[in-house]
């Protein structure tokens, strides 16, 4: 089933779309009882602007504590009662592999955004994506979403992570003082913020690579201003890869 957006629907006493609605505990309790799918969510979402800030509010919240506890009670362990750039971009990113296009923001082959079934993130792989001098701060990242045989471009990787309390984090500050340049249009995929290019600004550390199992040369992401991170990899050949694990 497609529904097309309903933005001009405020939910007013007045508004159609009230007859017949459920109340919030209600839906609450469905989406629990659906294991708050999120393909579901998506759609309700997209019934009116009601249930669109009601998915935001509660049902995104409940599908990131259920697929990432241990994560999702990190994150909010600094106080805060939500995540940078709201719980929406959060439940994507943790569901969602944005791709490459030729000419986007890695300028690469074509390779279409999709869904995937579960990923792993890992606050100790984020350490690696980390210059010595930042490694206090707490980032969580994914294993890498593969994409094989891709002609010249070899195998690919795709991964994405988020910040905890990237407004305070120690690589926000680096960022700043080195006058890193946000991307002139290009925009996170999650949440639509604009983005900085690690690359650019020399903060890419070689052991990025290690843990990535891909080229050393071949590497590179971007952080948007709300702490979410994505980026792109060549992947070494899998006897290759274990080569280098064998040496370390």
């Amino acid at each position: 089933m497609i529904l097309t957006k309903q933005y001009r629907c405020i939910h007013s006493s007045s508004c159609q779309c009230t007859k017949g609605h459920l109340n919030e505990d209600v839906i609450f309790l469905v989406f629990q009882h659906l294991n708050w799918n999120p393909k579901l969510i998506a759609t309700l979402s997209c019934a009116c602007k009601w249930f669109d800030d009601l998915a935001k509010r509660v049902l995104w919240k409940e599908f990131c504590k259920t697929r990432a506890p241990k994560m999702m009670l990190d994150l909010q362990s600094s106080g805060s009662h939500s995540v940078d750039g709201n719980w929406r971009a959060l439940g994507k990113l943790l569901i969602y592999c944005s791709g490459c296009s030729v000419g986007g923001l890695f300028n690469s082959t074509q390779i279409p955004g999709h869904f995937v079934y579960r990923t792993r993130f890992s606050r100790t792989s984020g350490k690696s994506f980390l210059l010595p001098q930042c490694r206090t701060d707490v980032l969580y990242v994914s294993d890498p979403c593969e994409h094989l045989d891709q002609g010249e471009e070899g195998d690919l990787g795709f991964f994405r992570g988020i910040f905890k309390s990237f407004l305070v984090s120690k690589v926000r500050k680096m960022l700043i003082d080195r006058g890193a340049q946000l991307h002139p249009t290009a925009a996170c995929p999650y949440c639509k913020a604009r983005l900085w290019n690690m690359l650019q600004a020399k903060m890419v550390p070689q052991s990025a690579s290690c843990r990535l199992g891909a080229y050393e040369d071949c590497i590179e992401y971007y952080v948007c201003l709300n702490g979410h991170m994505l980026g792109i990899c060549t992947l070494l050949p899998l006897s290759d890869t274990e080569e280098a694990s064998e040496s370390e």
